[in-house]
């Protein structure tokens, strides 16, 4: 007999806080993280969607990130030259904000300190604060190659900035233009429409009066009354029979008294408002197309810091004339008690609809008409659509080639300038007659100008997206021809959130087929959101918003990550709280304590075991169970499915090994199979590490080193396992197969039917074939303890009274009950539990058959009542089963 192993020296719980940093340390030294441009091997590039460097860790960010690292490590350990291209997005708004707020606790304005001496204060931040998302994102594992590590404004993106602006520009596609654009009057700069938020507003809706030359009027509702100063015209539908008749006339605009006409165009709804429409072409995005169909002149009322401005309105009268350097909603109250004086006010309704907010700053945005620069996107799209019409690249999940076409195919000019000081500085002079010199260098711009001619350089600077857009190109060392651009691109996927499907993922992919001559990447996975528990969005003001470093600290790491990962199904979005991280940490103790119990006994690597070569039935199903879930891992990965792999990881780890493998063989551990149930033991725990590492990189490592399968550190350069012949493995899976089915009925009636778990009962088999009764046998150990059955053997006469059955392949199981339960108690406890569930499901199915609360619920309340009915559905089977068992 094999002597039994009792001493371990692996710790007895699995403490993260104290293996992460030396584990993480140890791989960043020693170089795992790191791209190999001479090598033969195959490449793997996922360029990292650079965090803003003011930044810190959040849900979202662990999300995306845990997702690219899975991917990234999985292809690692296969062979592949991976570069997962780190870096930081020098976020012009956000950063100068940060810096602004810094300077006003100093007493120092920006504009004080003029702009050499506060874009030196920003770089100084940067070197002292900025990028403490980096160490964050080491907290979670993340493996990038730290050393390649690229900043938006570092010398060599900063020169692909202005080759690429420089040549759009010499290819007529990038220019000046006047349009409307968001402008935000507290940071003084036009912003995208991504940092644009809509509010829902308590607002007002004013009837307003307008006079029509020869005796009639108009009524126009509006809920900007300040803006009618601007009007220069009113709109009604053409086929609007209320207003037919006065298309072509014009009204007296009130205040102004200047004559302005009656337009015809499908803008004015008749069933919005009174069906007639005020046209402010320079305030509002509409009526601005409005102005362009009809021609209108579009003269502005508003300055840039928010307040009316009238040197666009020509003559006016004295009321209005006083209006001048009026904030804009003081304006207001002031043009609506004067309309309500000379009553030309017709009514005010309470009106509720949203309005735009700048993101960062807090403060209404105002479509402002002012000259930008911008870049021809309709040209830039058609490549990119094509690309993906082709199948060049694909959308994983596919739907949202929809939302990518639908935006690509309807694209406007891309306002590419912002009136900052931080960020990429405008490649444009002017000399003093207001001529443009595009130059990638001021020295370039002088030669073009002439000698001797004074220049001054454009004060704004770029959109960050337009940096961004760049980057699967620009950080390989584009426009220079270097070996990672060679190797590296096109890269092989980008994973991302869908809310920036527009502004990002679509850019790339236009500079990329433009400068590049090809695709940025080749496939675009697109996640879901990160909510709460319970589906709804996270936010401050719900108090529902979770950190992820302070998870990491309460649970570990491997725990969020395989959290996240886990419910990361394609096309859905991510539950995630507190209490779902605590359980899964729960699994990460089950695999440590599962190594645990194989160290007690002896188990550890042997180089010389071949699966091939097993005999036991116990040995040869695990084999070829680890086999299932090495295929079933690796589909998944390859189909970017990370909750079908984490699903996987945990049938193979918690079910087939812990469950069931590790306690069928506590005995054999003792006995003469001990040599090859140690070996097999070892050599699946192998495997499982391999398996789990790019979802569970910590603990899996930690062992990985512990058991000695190779040197510290070195799991994550392991090869990914592969399925290898294992001996008759049908035969081993039916075996024991059908030993796990019958165990698994018994414990089901037992629990169902209340039977206490110390009390034992006999098994009988009726109509079994002598095979399954001989299997039956053979097993009767491994039966009697984790079934807690007395005996097992065939049926003989009439089934007794008193029994629950349950059928398993071609016999029935019998449990007789007499005397373990009152049987009686346990029907009448049934029926009232069945009674319960099949009330509670009457309910919740009564509610999501009602189409008012259906269209009025949202989705996460819808989504708890389906999860509810599915419950309750699950349990009215269990309870109608239970009972059919002793009836």
């Amino acid at each position: 007999m094999a002597p039994e192993y009792t001493l371990t020296t692996l710790e007895k719980t699995f403490e993260p806080a104290s293996v992460e940093a030396r584990l993480y340390r140890g791989w960043e030294e020693s170089g795992a993280f790191a791209a190999h441009p001479q090598s033969a091997a195959a490449p793997y590039t996922i360029m990292i969607p650079p965090p803003n460097v003011t930044g810190s860790l959040h849900v979202g960010h662990a999300l995306t990130m845990t997702l690219q690292d899975i991917f990234v490590r999985f292809r690692r350990m296969q062979g592949r030259d991976v570069l997962w291209q780190p870096g930081t997005d020098h976020a012009g708004i956000a950063t100068q904000m940060v810096v602004e707020r810094l300077l006003d606790k100093e007493g120092v304005s920006r504009k004080q300190l003029g702009r050499e001496t506060f874009l030196s204060r920003v770089w100084q931040w940067k070197a002292e604060s900025g990028g403490a998302i980096t160490a964050q994102l080491r907290r979670l594992g993340a493996s990038p190659d730290w050393a390649r590590e690229r900043f938006t404004m570092d010398d060599g993106l900063s020169a692909a900035v202005r080759e690429v602006f420089c040549a759009l520009f010499d290819q007529g596609l990038i220019y000046q233009d006047k349009r409307l654009v968001n402008w935000d009057t507290v940071l003084g700069t036009a912003i995208s429409d991504l940092e644009v938020e809509a509010r829902e507003t308590k607002g007002s809706m004013w009837y307003i009066r307008y006079p029509v030359e020869g005796g009639e009027e108009i009524i126009v509702a509006t809920t900007r009354p300040e803006t009618m100063l601007a009007d220069t015209a009113v709109a009604v539908h053409p086929e609007n029979e209320k207003f037919k008749h006065l298309i072509g006339q014009h009204v007296i605009l009130p205040l102004t008294e200047r004559r302005i006409p009656i337009v015809a165009d499908e803008y004015a709804d008749p069933e919005k408002g009174t069906g007639a429409v005020k046209i402010t072409p320079a305030h509002d995005f509409n009526d601005f197309e409005v102005g362009k169909r009809h021609g209108l002149p579009m003269p502005s009322m508003l300055d840039k810091q928010g307040k009316v401005t009238l040197a666009e309105l020509g003559e006016l009268p004295a009321f209005c004339a006083g209006l001048e350097g009026l904030d804009r909603f003081e304006a207001r109250k002031r043009i609506v008690a004067e309309l309500e004086a000379r009553e030309l006010l017709v009514e005010v309704k309470p009106h509720a609809h949203t309005v735009p907010h700048g993101d960062r700053s807090g403060s209404v945005i105002e479509p402002l008409l002012t000259t930008q620069w911008y870049c021809n996107a309709w040209v830039l799209a058609q490549p990119a659509i094509e690309a993906v019409e082709s199948g060049r690249i694909k959308f994983v999940p596919q739907q949202w080639e929809n939302t990518f076409f639908a935006w690509m195919r309807d694209i406007q000019p891309w306002c590419i300038s912002r009136q900052l000081w931080w960020g990429h500085r405008i490649p444009a002079w002017y000399d003093e007659q207001g001529n443009v010199y595009v130059a990638r260098n001021a020295e370039e711009a002088q030669a073009k100008a002439g000698a001797g001619v004074k220049l001054s350089q454009d004060e704004d600077v770029l959109d960050t997206w337009f940096s961004s857009a760049l980057w699967p190109f620009s950080t390989l060392g584009w426009p220079e021809q270097t070996p990672e651009l060679a190797k590296y691109y096109p890269t092989d996927v980008l994973v991302t959130g869908f809310d920036i499907i527009f502004f990002w993922v679509a850019r790339m992919i236009m500079m990329g087929m433009h400068f590049m001559g090809d695709v940025p990447f080749r496939t675009v996975y697109i996640h879901g959101l990160v909510r709460d528990e319970k589906g709804q969005k996270m936010s401050k003001s719900k108090g529902n918003v979770l950190d992820p470093l302070t998870l990491i600290d309460a649970y570990g790491a491997d725990a969020l990550r395989y959290s996240v990962a886990a419910a990361a199904g394609q096309g859905r979005d991510v539950k995630l709280g507190q209490k779902i991280v605590e359980t899964n940490r729960g699994f990460i103790t089950k695999i440590w304590n599962a190594a645990r119990f194989l160290e007690m006994n002896g188990v550890k690597p042997n180089p010389d075991f071949r699966p091939e070569n097993a005999k036991l039935p116990l040995c040869r199903w695990i084999l070829s169970a680890a086999n299932e879930a090495i295929t079933a891992a690796t589909s998944a990965l390859e189909a970017f499915r990370p909750n079908d792999y984490a699903s996987a990881c945990y049938r193979f780890a918690w079910g087939d090994l812990c469950d069931w493998f590790i306690e069928f063989a506590k005995p054999g551990f003792a006995s003469e199979d001990a040599a090859e149930i140690r070996d097999t033991a070892a050599h699946v725990l192998g495997i499982l590490l391999r398996l789990m590492h790019p979802l569970v990189p910590f603990v899996t490592e930690e062992l990985w080193g512990y058991f000695g399968y190779g040197p510290q550190g070195s799991l994550i350069s392991a090869p990914w396992p592969e399925a290898q012949a294992v001996s008759d493995a049908d035969a081993a899976a039916a075996e024991v197969n059908w030993v796990i089915g019958l165990i698994s009925e018994i414990r089901t009636v037992r629990s169902e039917m209340n039977v206490p778990p110390s009390l034992k009962s006999p098994v009988l088999l009726q109509d079994a074939a002598p095979a399954t009764l001989a299997r039956a046998q053979a097993w009767f150990e491994a039966i009697s303890r984790m079934a807690r059955a007395s005996e097992i053997g065939p049926l003989a006469g009439p089934a007794p009274n008193n029994a629950a059955q349950a059928v398993l392949g071609e016999a029935t199981i019998i449990l007789p009950l007499e005397g373990l339960i009152d049987l009686d108690a346990e029907r009448k406890r049934l029926s009232a539990a069945l009674a319960k569930a099949q009330a509670e499901l009457a309910k919740v199915s009564a509610k999501l058959a009602n189409a008012d609360f259906v269209s009025r619920a949202p989705e996460a309340v819808l989504e708890e009542h389906r999860e509810r009915q599915d419950s309750f559905t699950g349990e009215v089977n269990r309870l109608e089963a239970a009972l059919r068992r002793i009836s």
